[in-house]
């Protein structure tokens, strides 16, 4: 597990390092500076010509004290400057004196003349920008693009990319490498800004942890290392150990959603299946999943008692996959909200149900997870899709806070807003994964975690990462065009 911070937490960690700490604002940036200087190296290969692009921040700082290191290595190494270098930091102002006294050839934007290089060091803008790019900083970026570079490298983040949304703000630079500093950015993390930043380098340039536990740094994210946390298979089991989930849905016409939900649950190690569906999917189900028990669900509706016999015996229920859209399924929504005790996994038309009669969300209590896609979650908090893409993590954090549950924002990177406040940035997955029916699944492997007594927030957050885990294995195997639904549930 890594933490990711956002760019108000990186500055506050910088401010809490060098102010409260005492450790000198230089020795971070020389220790940053040479992360920089390392990639850099590496990239243009012995003798190759490098171009430094800085801005007149610490950004700026950072990336002409790496020019001045990568001089020294023997590399053939020029500075554009944004501007004036007097109107810049103190840092700024330091290190380009440094690096002129050390024969580093400095020059404006203005009277530069470009030239091909083997690496383009981006320190322009950092975690501060916070606006869109205007003026001569957006001629400035406009010119890097053009630059023929071998190997982009940018500082900390991509110039032009907001450190908190990942929104391109105006002109930005494409990196093929981007080293960060201490933490990974929020920006770097989601797209747009994760497909700007290249390879992902997160060097240490010497933050203590006391700075990050004042700055209040909880967003994580995980990495294979955290697959301990999978729940435990003790020898002395039955199926009862592995908990009992119950799938609601697969209406006519749409049993493939509910047999999905019920095989991502199976592959994620629940115990039982059970399957809520019209006795009309009775073969079909039974001959693709035979291992899951199908309820027959009459056109009318089970039961009040049926229902409520159901859910109390289920250890996790998926509420919503192949549910349908009509007076049925709400009814049927309505009945399940209200008569579960054990965690309810809400998705697809669940998710309809509750964006046409929000008074469902009455029943929400601290068991339920949903898991929208960004025009799912539009349709819920009843405003444009640009505005979910604008700040996934808000639309995400504020949903979870506001009714006391887990939502899991789904995107090529998901986000997991937990009950508790906690923010979980996906890294798993890839482009094979944007087929039909692979939300089914996932909707299958949070419920079986669930169901063996994760925690709704954990469970979710795991279940995603093991989910695109899946898929990128299903890739290898299938190819990228080929992959299906099931694909990504046997690959768990």
């Amino acid at each position: 597990m890594r933490y990711l911070v956002s760019g108000r937490q990186m500055k506050e960690i910088d401010r809490f390092t060098i102010q409260e700490v005492g450790i000198p604002s230089l020795v971070l940036m020389e220790r940053a500076a040479l992360a920089v200087a390392q990639e850099a190296g590496k990239a243009a290969g012995p003798g190759g010509r490098i171009l430094v692009a800085a801005g007149l921040g610490n950004n700026g700082a950072d990336a002409v004290a790496a020019a001045r290191m990568l001089k020294e290595q023997g590399h053939p190494v020029s500075v554009v400057l944004a501007g004036d270098p007097e109107r810049g930091t103190e840092e700024l102002k330091l290190q380009v004196r440094i690096a002129e006294r050390l024969g580093v050839d400095t020059a404006e934007f203005a009277d530069f003349i470009p030239g091909r290089c083997e690496v383009l060091i981006d320190g322009v803008f950092g975690v501060g920008l916070n606006r869109p790019v205007e003026g001569n900083y957006a001629e400035f970026l406009r010119f890097l693009n053009t630059v023929q570079a071998g190997t982009v490298v940018a500082v900390d983040l991509p110039s032009g990319i907001s450190a908190d949304t990942g929104a391109v703000l105006g002109p930005a630079v494409r990196a093929d490498v981007t080293v960060t500093f201490g933490y990974e950015k929020f920006g770097t993390a989601i797209y747009p800004g994760k497909a700007y930043r290249g390879r992902l380098v997160v060097a240490d340039a010497g933050f203590p942890q006391a700075a990050a536990c004042h700055a209040g740094v909880s967003a994580f994210t995980y990495g294979e290392e955290d697959l301990c946390r999978l729940p435990a298979r003790p020898p002395h089991s039955n199926k009862g150990t592995f908990g009992k989930v119950l799938v609601v849905g697969g209406r006519k016409h749409m049993a493939g959603a509910a047999y999905l939900a019920a095989l991502g649950a199976y592959r994620a190690g629940a115990g039982l299946v059970k399957i809520l569906s019209l006795e009309e999917n009775r073969e079909i189900l039974q001959t693709l999943l035979p291992e899951a028990v199908l309820i027959p669900w009459r056109e009318d509706g089970p039961g009040t008692e049926e229902l409520e016999s159901l859910c109390k015996e289920a250890s996790a229920v998926v509420l919503g996959p192949g549910l349908g859209r009509d007076e049925e399924a709400y009814g049927m929504a309505r009945g399940v909200l209200s008569a579960a005790c054990s965690p309810v996994v809400l998705d697809a038309d669940g998710l309809y149900a509750v964006a046409a009669h929000e008074e469902l969300t009455r029943y929400f209590t601290e068991n339920i997870v949903i898991t929208p896609h960004m025009l799912e979650m539009a349709r819920l908090i009843h405003v444009p899709l640009e505005s979910v893409q604008e700040n996934m993590i808000a639309a995400a954090g504020d949903y979870a806070d506001r009714y006391g549950i887990t939502c899991v924002l789904k995107d090529a990177a998901t986000v997991v807003a937990g009950k508790d406040g906690s923010l979980y940035i996906n890294g798993s997955g890839c482009p094979a994964m944007a087929k039909g029916g692979s939300g089914d699944v996932l909707s299958g492997v949070i419920a079986g975690l669930l169901a063996q007594g994760m925690d709704e927030a954990q469970g979710a957050a795991l279940g995603v990462y093991l989910h695109g885990l899946a898929g990128e294995r299903a890739a290898k195997e299938k190819g990228e065009r080929a992959v299906l639904a099931r694909d990504i549930a046997d690959a768990l």
